[in-house]
C-alpha cells in the first residue's frame, strides 16, 4: 500500500511513513544542500537556494518522518509557473517521488491561476524527460549551451511545458 494515494508502492521502509510537504526554510538549507550536492554534478549553491527562499519562490520539501525525499523550487509569473529546480534524493529515486513532486507543483500552479508550467532539463537527462512526459509535458524548444558541463563545455537544455488550463478558463 502506498503512503500517498495514486503513487506507487515501493520496497523502501519509507512507504510505511506518511509523506508530507513542508516549506523549504533556511533551517532546512543544510539538508537540502546535501541532497542537491549528492544528486548533481553541477548543484545549486547554498547562495542559490538561500536566495530562492528569501525571494519568496515556491519552495517545498517532501518529507517522510525527518527524511528529506526531495524538493522543488518554482517561480510564479503572469499566468505561468517556471520550475527552477526539482530533485529527488538519490536514495529515493525510482520510487515515484518525482511524480508526487510534479503533481504537487501542478496543483499549486493551478491555484495560482497559471495556465502553463515551464521547465528546462538537460538534453542528456532522458530519464527526467520521460518523467515529465508521463505527466503531460511536451518538448517545445532547445536552449543551446544552457547548462555547464565543466572545462568550458556546456550542454543544451530541452524546454518543456505543460498546459494547465485553457485561456480564460
Amino acid at each position: 500500500m502506498s503512503a500517498i494515494p495514486g503513487t506507487p508502492a515501493c520496497a523502501s521502509p519509507l512507504t510505511m511513513l506518511e509523506a508530507r510537504f513542508e516549506p523549504m526554510t533556511l533551517e532546512r538549507l543544510d539538508a537540502v544542500l546535501a541532497v542537491e550536492q549528492s544528486a548533481y554534478s553541477h548543484p545549486w549553491s547554498r547562495g542559490n537556494l538561500r536566495d530562492s527562499i528569501q525571494a519568496g519562490h515556491q519552495a517545498q520539501c517532501l518529507l517522510a518522518g525527518d527524511e528529506l525525499l526531495g524538493y522543488f523550487i518554482a517561480l510564479a509569473g503572469f499566468r505561468e509557473v517556471h520550475l527552477l529546480n526539482i530533485t529527488v534524493a538519490p536514495a529515493h529515486q525510482r520510487q515515484g517521488w518525482a511524480l508526487v513532486l510534479l503533481d504537487a507543483l501542478a496543483l499549486w500552479a493551478r491555484g495560482q491561476q497559471a495556465e502553463w508550467l515551464w521547465l528546462e532539463v538537460r538534453a542528456s537527462n532522458s530519464r527526467a524527460q520521460q518523467i515529465y512526459q508521463r505527466r503531460g509535458f511536451a518538448q517545445v524548444g532547445l536552449r543551446k549551451g544552457y547548462y555547464p558541463l565543466g572545462h568550458g563545455v556546456r550542454e543544451d537544455a530541452v524546454v518543456m511545458n505543460l498546459r494547465l488550463a485553457e485561456a480564460g478558463g
